[in-house]
């Protein structure tokens, strides 16, 4: 029997109250195109549960996985090679949780791993100190924004061409609500440096400037030196923020915080974490330790107890349930906590060694697909300095390559069209992501298609 706690008169008695005539007026800001204003198409009203698992298991069929074929998706979500023991480690008793395991008298486990976390993420981006409680990529990026506000007292944010499409619009989202304006620009696919902007980053800083945001790679792939920015950044009083989308791309070059960047933030997905839909992943933060007051969410630290016996202990929380409300620097709650130990097991069994290693690996990999569809009559390869992933030009609009490889089992890559609809001068980019899990016959096989395809 189904529990109905309302009834109609309820109903309408809280909607009289917030002054709304229909249930549909809650949803007013949803576009109409994106409401359910019927039964589910393709699925039957009523039905047995076994007929019910039969239908969604055909459903599921339609899907290409990753893993089926040959697989070229990156821009910010990348698939690697997970070790077993990660997967078995993270559903152990001790950790698997519906609840953030916070407390610190019965939680010394769950304190003590994102201690390690932090320390894990503080090392690879080149800073003092990092946090463990940000929900992902996107949402860092924008609290690091908000970060510079409170410590720069300025609202002025230099977003660069390269910083991914998403992420920006994620700042503007929040934007709205704080007043901060955003300089943006979108990217171009110059030969040998694609979304690469450094001259109108260093052009655009001037005393009304917060921080510079610009991505390493950026999202089409580009490595850069950052270090003539963040001093040009510093000599106006404002911050240069980082944005990491492929952390593993630490293991090869130089961090963003040895090349003077304030603040580090990325996306922990890489490590430990499948792709799984897009989600849930992990975000990371980290910092120099005089900002380290200003750094939104939680940071564990080590302590001894009054027995001297070493313990671990949340040390700041900047949270408004934590201290006054117009203090709090965040109100991000619940975190990726099993994601966190899922990336710090995962960077624990490769060790320092092991990143280097994978790191190398990918890069060669790249640099191997790089050569075989530059040799593709009509398709040149845009980057000249690139990590895991490059653009790719085509002769026609890339939109429909991606599909029509997609209907033959090959996920080719991402199409700047995508990323980028509107930007006819992007239509044509190809952003091509290769890992490890790429074999030389996936790549063979790429490039064979797209031969074909494009003939």
């Amino acid at each position: 029997m189904r529990y109905l706690p309302l009834t109609d008169a309820d109903r309408s008695a809280m909607l009289a109250t917030i002054g709304a005539a229909s249930i549909d007026d809650l949803f007013a800001d949803v576009p109409a195109a994106a409401r359910l204003d019927g039964p589910v198409r393709g699925l039957p009203d009523h039905a047995s549960e076994l007929s019910v698992e039969r239908q969604l298991k055909q459903l599921a069929g339609m899907n290409l996985v990753a893993g089926d074929g040959p697989f070229f998706l990156g821009a910010g979500a990348y698939r690697h090679h997970i070790p077993a023991s990660v997967d078995h480690l993270i559903q152990r008793g001790e950790f698997l949780t519906s609840y953030t395991p916070y407390q610190p008298e019965i939680a010394q486990g769950t304190l003590q791993v994102l201690f390690e976390f932090q320390t894990q993420v503080a090392r690879l981006f080149g800073c003092d100190v990092a946090n463990a409680s940000m929900y992902d990529g996107s949402t860092a990026c924008w609290e690091a924004i908000g970060m510079a506000r409170r410590i720069t007292r300025r609202s002025k944010a230099i977003l660069s061409a390269g910083l991914h499409p998403h992420y920006v619009s994620v700042a503007r989202t929040m934007a709205k609500f704080t007043g901060d304006t955003l300089d943006t620009a979108l990217p171009s696919l110059t030969p040998g440096a694609p979304g690469d902007d450094m001259a109108r980053l260093l052009s655009a800083i001037d005393g009304e400037t917060s921080c510079v945001v610009v991505q390493n790679p950026n999202i089409l792939g580009h490595v850069a030196d950052l270090s003539e920015l963040a001093a040009a950044a510093h000599a106006k009083g404002a911050l240069l923020i980082v944005v990491v989308t492929e952390p593993v791309a630490l293991g090869a070059i130089r961090s963003p915080g040895e090349m003077g960047a304030d603040i580090v933030v990325g996306e922990g997905q890489s490590l430990g974490v499948g792709l799984q839909f897009g989600g849930p992943y992990v975000g990371l933060f980290a910092t120099r330790d005089k900002y380290v007051r200003q750094m939104p969410g939680r940071l564990c630290g080590e302590t001894v107890d009054a027995a001297g016996q070493r313990g671990f202990v949340l040390t700041l929380s900047t949270r408004e349930q934590h201290i006054r409300r117009e203090k709090a620097t965040s109100n991000i709650c619940t975190n990726s906590g099993l994601c966190a130990l899922a990336f710090t097991i995962h960077m624990s069994l490769l060790g320092e060694r092991g990143l280097r290693e994978l790191a190398t690996l990918n890069h060669a990999t790249a640099v191997t697909a790089a050569d075989r569809l530059g040799k593709v009559p009509g398709v040149e390869v845009v980057n000249g300095a690139f990590f895991n992933e490059f653009v790719v030009k085509l002769p026609t609009a890339s939109r429909d390559v991606v599909r029509t490889l997609a209907h033959d089992g090959i996920l080719a890559g991402v199409s700047l069209g995508r990323l980028y609809p509107g930007a006819a001068e992007l239509e044509n980019g190809l952003l091509v992501a290769v890992t490890e899990t790429c074999t030389e016959d996936d790549i063979d096989e790429l490039a064979e298609a797209l031969e074909e395809s494009l003939a």
